[in-house]
């Protein structure tokens, strides 16, 4: 293996104007061979200038602010439902705007809202006739005519957003005073996509010291509603992969006119709940994805041909507006993009960026982001900030993601005027990098050593959604947590959908399935399972010898004398309070320690597997308690024909819960025997070998120092590794 240079290239340094000295300083100590700009700072000449590759950073939809403020009715819109109102009389009047942020949104009167917007009974589900309803724009309401006392009424209405998201989020977070409040345009009008080439290509020709263009991202941010108060609802609504904010009449009209049927402001809104990524999507909604889609390719690819034009390359931001991008869909490839950039807090997040096809490079985001506080407020680079101590946690977080999946450079973005008071945080970033470029040159032309058998993660989404959610980590969704357990796990894990199970069955080589959520979540998989095809396919492929592992409700789905429709697989279901006439089989109650099995076996703690699924009850002597809470099983395992089956009733992430959750796949899976190759017997640990290279990683994931032993290839021969906190070593094999 040749030598690396671990002091230079792959990393991207945020400049800023009226700091060069600092700027070419960072420059040269952490080995940037690239500088960018951020939101709210600029790259002066000297900057530009000094012989490092530049990132200039686009966000199209909001760059033509003259033009957009006279055209405010090519701004982009969206749905919005008027918080609930109970009648009082017969006569009932909604403010629409009532409870959102005023400075986000101004109703859209101009297009014809009767033809668009919809008002509902929501006491009985109906909708109320279009003659029974007036508006009023001067007020901003709309009057209800015959309605019922003591029913609750809402109306769906359009609005345009007169102040972008993302502007706007920055500007309330870091104090941009009387800062312009920039408006994103509406890109589907064809008279913005005029004005939208011809700015790009002027743009393009005043910067010819940009080497790359960084697109943020192409043109419709993630659903976004804020309240009128900050402090007590400041999210209304929020979700990282719903198109609410892509509509439009002119949209709507293009889609009926390619899918021969109408869409209504209720297919959007659905009662408030929106089109959540984690609530399992109609075919409807699906149809207008694909829709929304095919435009930003078709239109994002004209802007892609303009950089490549002027012999540039072009990078797209996977976050802020990156709807209808789909970085996994399989047509990603036609936008022609060279590089994608991924803001990253964890290792799913790291999976996520590698995951996508179509792209030469992929580029990580680190955090902690350089501004004064973090996302929820907290002090980061301001007095009681401790951004070391920051990046050290978010680092080890997102390196167990990098050990096992290629990425190309990393970077980071915001201010960097902030970090001069802080020098330890300058150093510490000197020796993340080194670490980052050892770990790259590993996975060059080799890949990291991953056990011999498939884990497919079953979701209403399946591959589209592949290593996330929707968005960052949030807190309660027990899928986040598994995705963010198996991102660091020696396992070749795929992501597969209802639809496509149907059509094509299990994948090949799939050993073990999971299928982890709540009941009628996307991640459980809500109404795909009222199709018996389903059930049969995943019942047969373990009684063939497959494996299943249910987290939660897998398989919700509720009927008269059954919860989960996998049941008789995983040999329990769970009680939701109607079997209370019903009896139930006791079962042994069981203590971890006292009784041993493969999966618990480095189980020395109490479980905590966060928020858990009660009232689950067991069929008969065939399954296996080996944790409950209150005569309801927390842990439990069942074979079931040549398969096997084991069910958790909640899951969060840890490092004894990783571990637990690696050998319950591998139980279920039947693969014991491949257990302890390269295995790192510390649970805080984890070990990866490169075979080509020769090289065995260990990282330790704590923050405290730590000893493990580690088996080699051959399951017995064993290493003793001693690692500071936040540590690594690297061990020729």
């Amino acid at each position: 293996m040749s030598t690396v240079d671990l002091t230079q290239g792959d990393f991207t340094l945020p400049g800023e104007a009226g700091y060069e000295q600092l700027t070419l300083r960072l420059a040269k100590k952490w080995g940037a061979d690239t500088i960018r700009d951020s939101d709210g700072t600029q790259l002066s000449p000297e900057i530009v200038q000094s012989g490092y590759a530049i990132y200039s950073t686009v966000c199209l939809v909001r760059s033509v602010q003259p033009w957009a403020r006279v055209h405010q009715d090519k701004l982009q819109q969206n749905f919005l439902m008027s918080f609930p109102v109970v009648a009082e009389k017969a006569t009932t009047t909604i403010t629409l705007l009532k409870g959102y942020f005023t400075e986000q949104f101004v109703v859209n009167f101009k297009d014809s809202p009767k033809s668009w917007w919809q008002v509902f009974d929501r006491t009985t589900g109906k909708e109320v006739a279009k003659t029974k309803w007036s508006f009023n724009e001067k007020k901003g309401t709309v009057t209800i005519q015959g309605t019922t006392p003591g029913h609750k009424y809402t109306v769906n209405f359009l609005a345009f957003r007169i102040w972008e998201e993302i502007s706007m989020y920055n500007h309330i977070t870091n104090n941009w005073g009387d800062r312009e409040h920039l408006a994103a345009v509406d890109p589907m009008q064809p008279e913005t996509q005029k004005v939208l080439l011809e700015f790009l290509d002027t743009w393009l020709r005043e910067h010819p010291d940009t080497k790359v263009v960084r697109f943020t991202s192409m043109f419709y941010n993630f659903s976004w509603f804020w309240g009128a108060d900050q402090k007590t609802l400041r999210d209304v609504y929020s979700d990282w992969g719903d198109y609410a904010m892509t509509v439009s009449p002119r949209a709507l009209k293009l889609f009926e006119k390619k899918y021969g049927y109408k869409l209504t402001s209720e297919d959007f809104v659905h009662g408030g709940l929106y089109n959540s990524t984690h609530n399992a999507p109609s075919r409807r909604y699906r149809d207008y994805m694909e829709f929304v889609h095919d435009f930003v390719i078709e239109f994002g690819r004209k802007c892609i041909d303009l950089v490549h034009k002027y012999q540039k390359l072009a990078y797209v931001f996977y976050d802020d507006h990156w709807v209808g991008v789909e970085p996994s869909s399989p047509r990603f490839h036609e936008f022609g993009f060279d590089g994608l950039i991924k803001c990253v807090f964890n290792a799913f997040e790291v999976r996520l960026c590698a995951h996508s096809k179509g792209v030469k490079t992929h580029e990580l985001r680190l955090h902690p982001y350089l501004f004064p506080t973090g996302l929820k407020g907290e002090p980061t680079f301001k007095e009681g900030g401790n951004p070391t101590l920051d990046a050290k946690n978010f680092w080890i977080d997102a390196r167990r993601g990098i050990v096992r999946a290629p990425i190309d450079r990393i970077g980071l973005g915001g201010y960097l005027s902030l970090v001069e008071p802080f020098p330890e945080f300058q150093d510490y970033i000197e020796g993340l990098l080194k670490e980052f470029r050892l770990l790259k040159s590993f996975h060059a032309g080799d890949r990291p050593w991953t056990a011999p058998y498939k884990v497919a993660v079953l979701t209403a989404w399946g591959d589209l959604r592949a290593w996330t959610c929707s968005g960052h980590f949030t807190p309660g969704v027990p899928l986040y947590d598994v995705l963010e357990s198996l991102a660091g796990l020696p396992l070749d894990v795929q992501f597969i959908n209802f639809d496509d199970l149907v059509a094509t069955g299990v994948p090949k080589g799939v050993k073990t399935i999971i299928n982890c959520g709540r009941a009628g979540t996307a991640w459980s998989g809500g109404h795909y399972w009222s199709d018996p095809r389903v059930e049969q396919i995943l019942t047969q492929f373990v009684q063939k010898g497959g494996g299943l592992v249910g987290i939660g409700e897998p398989s919700a789905l509720a009927q008269p004398g059954q919860f989960f429709k996998l049941a008789q697989v995983l040999g329990l279901d769970r009680d939701c309070g109607e079997r209370v006439a019903n009896g139930k089989f006791k079962y042994d109650h069981p203590h971890v320690a006292a009784t041993p099995h493969f999966i618990t076996a480095d189980v020395t703690t109490p479980l905590d597997l966060g928020k858990e699924t009660d009232g689950i009850y067991v069929f008969g002597p065939d399954t296996t308690v080996l944790a409950d809470k209150g005569n309801s099983p927390r842990l439990a395992v069942h074979p079931f024909g040549k398969g096997r089956a084991v069910y958790l009733s909640g899951f969060k992430f840890s490092h004894e819960n990783t571990r637990l959750l690696h050998r319950a796949l591998a139980w279920s899976a039947s693969q014991e025997s491949t257990w302890g190759t390269w295995q790192s017997s510390n649970v805080r640990t984890e070990a990866t070998c490169f075979a080509r290279a020769g090289k065995l990683v260990v990282i330790n994931n704590a923050g405290s120092d730590e000893e493990t032993v580690v088996t080699l290839a051959d399951a017995k021969t064993a290493k003793k590794v001693k690692l500071p906190a936040h540590g690594i070593q690297i061990l020729d094999v």
